[in-house]
């Protein structure tokens, strides 16, 4: 039998409907205003786009299409060729919605990084509710 990777579902409550909080998280331009660990600058058309992480290597980034259904879900290719999968989804939480990314722990990942990577994403997450709540 093969070993699951540990995961951990990280969610946010805004308030806000759920079609305005997708209507503005599809488009991957969006996540530059709230994801700190998406590097500059950010181009790219239609499902791929590029940045730089912090020590200037290129990374790329192939979001899922425009969908009815609240599908944030994207995969990070690093410098190395890693590949990253990170689901996301924007669900209705009465008048309001719910914002759910999933953490998958890599093979390499030591516990800390496992952490520190989940604390990260609760800010990230924090500041797109902070963001959204106030337009």
């Amino acid at each position: 039998m093969t070993a699951v990777p540990e995961s951990r579902t990280i969610s946010v409550a805004i308030a806000r409907d759920w079609r305005e909080v997708y209507s503005f998280m599809e488009h991957p331009l969006s996540f530059a205003q709230w994801a700190s660990g998406l590097g500059k600058p950010l181009r790219g058309a239609g499902e791929e786009w590029t940045f730089e992480n912090t020590d200037g290597h290129p990374v790329t980034v192939y979001f899922t299409p425009r969908n009815p259904y609240g599908v944030l879900d994207h995969r990070v290719i690093t410098a190395r060729g890693d590949e990253i999968y990170v689901p996301m989804r924007v669900i209705p939480n009465g008048s309001g919605a719910e914002v759910l990314l999933t953490l998958l722990r890599t093979a390499s990942m030591s516990d800390a990084q496992f952490a520190a990577d989940a604390q990260w994403l609760e800010r990230d997450l924090a500041e797109l509710k902070r963001f959204l709540e106030q337009r």
